[in-house]
């Protein structure tokens, strides 16, 4: 028991600052990711927060197989450094006493990482491609960014205002610049304001200002002084969330056996399956010579990984394509992964060795 104890106690230590750095990595690459679609007028910036937080939580369950994995192979790699596994050997018990500690730390990690797989995961991504659709829906001068040039929908409109005023719905610095009958027309103006009517249009009400009209290339063009000037500002159609089987809940996937809904399905039930092979694989992995190098094991580990990720991948391919029955893209690299891992507890167990023989 006090063995047990300390264990777990290192494993849950482990665990934390594996799972802070991984996710910190996570959300600062995530961060500056959305940061550049909202500094390139392709997303609001106050969107930037809400999306954040659902992209997190899209890909908590590889960051917790992840950190699983790499808690588990670094305990157990401190371990054969230290020697304490020389004492383990020696007072008779074998390497396979460790998968009981393991299970029992690993079991609640991935039925956590079973629940955000299942069901967390697609509501994550349902409710980004639903606020993204919020976003893009509002109108024109709504999604103008202050300080930043945006172009419209239709791509015949350029707005920049310099900032807001501080009386409540009021900008200022006012540039627009619009595209009518073959004509360019420039306006400027010191404030402005959103204005709705009754039958619901809504105008940009621009006041104290220029507005310059002419054709591109010629010498004609006229300037007006203008104390009030409304342009009409396009609203977008609210549309339906385009439906992917990434967003789409477990139960739908099951009652619409596509193809492609079974190549979800893969990818969903073999992350978990993935998260507990990977954390009894860290137990033969986890072989230090304390002569050697500390870090060789924990690449060809980390390699393993990206591997087994890779393999889970490419079976869900081929069952989205037809190449492979959804019987068996399912189960095939889970019980490829274990075998393997029988393979390796084997070759640490056993006594006799073929290269000893032939040495």
């Amino acid at each position: 028991m006090i063995f047990r104890r300390a264990v777990l106690r290192e494993f849950t230590q482990t665990a934390v600052t594996v799972f802070v750095a991984l996710f910190a990595i996570l959300l600062t690459t995530q961060l500056i990711r959305l940061l550049g679609q909202a500094a390139g007028g392709k997303l609001a910036s106050d969107a930037v927060v809400a999306l954040l937080g659902f992209s997190a939580l899209n890909y908590l369950p590889v960051v917790l197989s992840l950190t699983l994995f790499v808690a588990i192979l670094l305990t157990i790699s401190r371990s054969y450094r230290d020697s304490e596994m020389v004492v383990w050997f020696a007072s008779g018990l074998p390497l396979t006493a460790w998968v009981g500690p393991v299970l029992r730390f690993a079991l609640p990690i991935v039925l956590a990482i079973a629940v955000l797989s299942l069901f967390l995961s697609p509501w994550a991504l349902s409710k980004s491609a639903e606020f993204r659709q919020r976003m893009d829906s509002r109108d024109e001068v709504t999604r103008v960014s202050p300080g930043a040039f945006n172009e419209s929908s239709a791509a015949d409109r350029v707005f920049f205002v310099e900032g807001v005023a501080e009386e409540q719905g009021r900008v200022r610095n006012i540039f627009a610049s619009s595209v009518q009958h073959g004509r360019l027309g420039v306006m400027a103006a010191a404030t402005g304001h959103v204005q709705a009517m009754p039958n619901g249009d809504r105008f940009l009400v621009m006041e104290h200002g220029r507005r310059y009209e002419g054709t591109p290339g010629t010498p004609e063009f006229r300037m007006m002084e203008f104390e009030r000037y409304a342009v009409r500002v396009e609203t977008k159609e609210a549309r339906g969330i385009e439906e992917t089987p990434g967003n789409r809940p477990l139960w739908e996937l099951l009652r619409d056996p596509t193809p492609t809904n079974l190549g979800e399905i893969v990818w969903r039930v073999g992350t978990p399956l993935a998260a507990i092979n990977l954390a009894l694989l860290a137990i033969p992995l986890a072989f230090v010579n304390p002569r050697a190098g500390r870090a060789n094991n924990l690449i060809f580990a980390i390699l393993a990984f990206m591997i087994y990720s890779n393999l889970i991948s490419v079976s869900q391919a081929w069952v989205r394509q037809g190449r492979m029955p959804f019987e068996v893209g399912v189960w095939a690299v889970h019980v490829a992964m274990l075998a393997i891992l029988l393979l390796l507890f084997w070759r640490r167990l056993a006594v006799f060795s073929w290269g000893r023989l032939w040495r």
